[in-house]
């Protein structure tokens, strides 16, 4: 029964060879890497002990090229996978103190680089008002005097 299901709902079989099936798949994978409690989980489950699933983890370092990078809604998933590279993060990572403790990090550096981030633009506005009011005062922009 489970097997006609797809037939039934009118659905057809997902090709995994196809290439845009195997992008949008690892695309998934490598976005779910920014999860610390999902590393979590597999580090439990003994995938980073398997050299083919390592492997895997290696190949899929061509998501950091600009031509896949643009694809990512979390940058921070590339972090991950470099750090996923080494054999003492993979084998840390069973430890969900560990997993908790980059969750916390990573929450304290998104509340945090907001803020910064807010303050960095009103200082940039602030800079380029100035900017515009000391080339106002000069009698317009920084044009080069000619010599007579």
């Amino acid at each position: 029964m489970a097997q006609q299901l797809p037939a039934m709902l009118g659905q057809k079989s997902i090709n995994l060879n196809d290439d845009s099936v195997r992008f949008q798949v690892e695309l998934e994978f490598v976005q779910c890497l920014s999860n610390p409690n999902y590393l979590n989980f597999i580090a439990q489950r003994g995938y980073f002990k398997e050299s083919t699933f390592v492997n895997y983890l290696e190949y899929l370092l061509y998501w950091k090229e600009p031509e896949y990078v643009k694809y990512l809604r979390y940058p921070q998933s590339l972090h991950m996978l470099e750090l996923l590279q080494h054999q003492e993060f993979r084998n840390e990572l069973v430890n969900a103190p560990c997993a908790k403790f980059i969750e916390d990090q990573m929450l304290l550096h998104w509340q945090f680089y907001t803020r910064k981030r807010v303050r960095m633009q009103q200082s940039m506005v602030e800079l380029a008002r100035q900017t515009g009011q000391n080339n106002e005062n000069r009698g317009g922009l920084n044009q080069p005097q000619q010599k007579t």
